[in-house]
């Protein structure tokens, strides 16, 4: 079970987000606050998982909060509730896990809860290697996190990419691949093409010689109409670059 802390200026708002939560077992102590100041007070003195905050309130908004709790020595993951359509951008640049829109629905905000749970399993693993990238996609009329870790293979589609994850999602972020590319090869992501970005430890076979060298990724999760494994070509002037990163990962899984 994980405690959570609840802000949001609104009394109404604030009780049935509370009520909500308190109704999933896998929540504990839910600790509310009527402003992100009082927020603040009560997280520097007791710690949570999760803050779920509002972003419109007065005084210190729920942008500026998130932004304060990095500063703490455990900051807990941050969900944003909010009736504003319009700062799915800046929740990002603050590493909100998720971005849910008012009224809340309960399985959207299982979901969630799901989401910051898991990010707080990854924190071990993400301390020694560097902060996880999300970026904020659209999926309908909400906006959700694709974590960069859950990403296998990039494809560009003009100054837009489509991302895809271990879950055989498909995501388009208005992001262009070469800067992706800038932003991941730190990461293990490698430019195989001038259209593909790939995570250099989910290739389980390359074929690098002959006229059309590729490498292949276990389609994992991925939809059954999803030829298995999936083959990403290689371009014959990335091949050093394709070889080096690839003996890297396998030397780094040895």
């Amino acid at each position: 079970m994980i405690d959570v802390l609840v802000a949001d200026d609104e009394a109404p708002a604030r009780a049935e987000l509370a009520h909500l939560l308190g109704a999933d077992p896998r929540i504990g102590a839910v600790t509310t606050a009527a402003s992100g100041a009082e927020a603040l007070r009560t997280l520097s003195q007791r710690a949570v998982a999760v803050a779920f905050l509002d972003i419109h309130m007065p005084g210190l908004d729920g942008i500026a909060l998130a932004a304060a709790l990095q500063r703490l020595a455990h900051p807990p993951a941050v969900v944003f509730v909010t009736a504003d359509d319009a700062r799915a951008v800046d929740a990002f640049d603050v590493r909100a896990v998720d971005y849910l829109l008012k009224p809340v629905r309960a399985d959207r905000l299982r979901r969630a809860v799901d989401r910051a749970m898991e990010r707080a399993d990854a924190a071990p693993e993400r301390s020694g290697d560097g902060e996880d990238e999300v970026l904020p996609v659209t999926v309908g009329q909400q906006t959700r996190f694709v974590r960069r870790r859950d990403v296998r293979w990039v494809h560009a589609q003009g100054d837009y990419s489509r991302l895809h994850t271990e879950d055989g999602g498909s995501h388009l972020v208005r992001t262009p691949i070469s800067e992706l590319e800038e932003r991941w090869r730190a990461r293990g992501f490698v430019r195989v093409h001038r259209s593909y970005l790939v995570d250099a430890s989910a290739v389980i076979e390359a074929r690098l010689a002959g006229a059309e060298p590729v490498v292949q990724l276990d389609a994992g999760g991925l939809p059954a109409s999803t030829p298995l494994p999936v083959s990403i070509p290689v371009s014959r002037r990335m091949l050093p670059a394709v070889r080096e990163a690839l003996r890297r990962a396998g030397e780094a899984e040895a």
